[in-house]
């Protein structure tokens, strides 16, 4: 009786989460499964223990675990068994060696931020050289809906991504767009972490980021290599600066 007064205690907590911190702890709990998976009880076939205990284990609700265990029967990692519960696939997809491990501190985020600026400002610079008329609108288009989304009073985290993805896909090799799509959640994390930590972009911190990403755009626009991985790199640098300070 116990047990089920807890658990209810937990489902509810869950209700009041705001959208944003539910979708940061999902990515989180789905992280935490992949790097479980192939583990000793997480083998191939093996059965998951039951939503109580998982969720118990991970420190989480059972609605956001079972929105991380959705996601992995989407993906094929695990499968449902009705009325014995979920079990590992027989083999576990060949992109899971791609997931990078979840953000656990301040210096992991730190630390994943400048690693961004090396992986993404090579990415800026090939793009200046590889991009295609499509792909420049692309990167434009999505400049211009990540400035919209910020007007409108959104956190602009999904429009911030899409702009990073489009430069990464502009730039002539798909290890780059893989690269990033398996970034994707600590991407989320960080950019969802400094909007909760500095609020939302404004004035003329909104305005600076704008500026940032339009010496992005153009200078993978005019062809300029070094000038576009220049651009990126302080534009990550900036990030860095503003969740951290400029001395931090």
């Amino acid at each position: 009786m116990h047990s089920s007064t807890a658990d209810a205690a937990n489902d509810a907590g869950s209700e009041g989460a705001s959208p944003k911190a539910e979708r940061l702890l999902h990515d989180k709990v789905y992280e935490d499964l992949m790097q479980l998976l192939g583990t000793p009880g997480f083998e191939p076939r093996a059965r998951l223990p039951g939503e109580t205990a998982l969720a118990q284990r991970l420190g989480v609700s059972r609605p956001v675990l079972r929105q991380a265990l959705a996601r992995l029967r989407e993906e094929g990692r695990i499968t449902v068994r009705k009325g014995s519960g979920n079990f590992v696939t027989d083999a576990l997809p060949q992109a899971r060696p791609m997931s990078l491990s979840t953000l656990k501190n301040i210096g992991d985020i730190r630390a994943f931020l400048e690693f961004r600026c090396f992986v993404e400002g090579e990415a800026a610079a090939r793009a200046a050289l590889m991009r295609t008329a499509d792909q420049m609108h692309h990167i434009r288009r999505c400049r211009e809906r990540f400035e919209q989304a910020l007007a409108e009073g959104s956190d602009a985290i999904e429009e911030d991504v899409a702009f990073h993805d489009a430069v990464a896909e502009a730039c002539g090799n798909r290890f780059f767009g893989m690269t990033m799509t398996a970034l994707a959640p600590q991407t989320r994390f960080s950019i969802g972490l400094s909007r909760s930590l500095a609020g939302r972009p404004q004035g003329e911190r909104r305005a600076g980021v704008y500026r940032e990403h339009t010496a992005v755009e153009e200078a993978i626009e005019r062809q300029d290599s070094a000038a576009a991985r220049e651009a990126m790199e302080a534009h990550l640098r900036g990030g860095i600066a503003r969740l951290f300070g400029q001395d931090g």
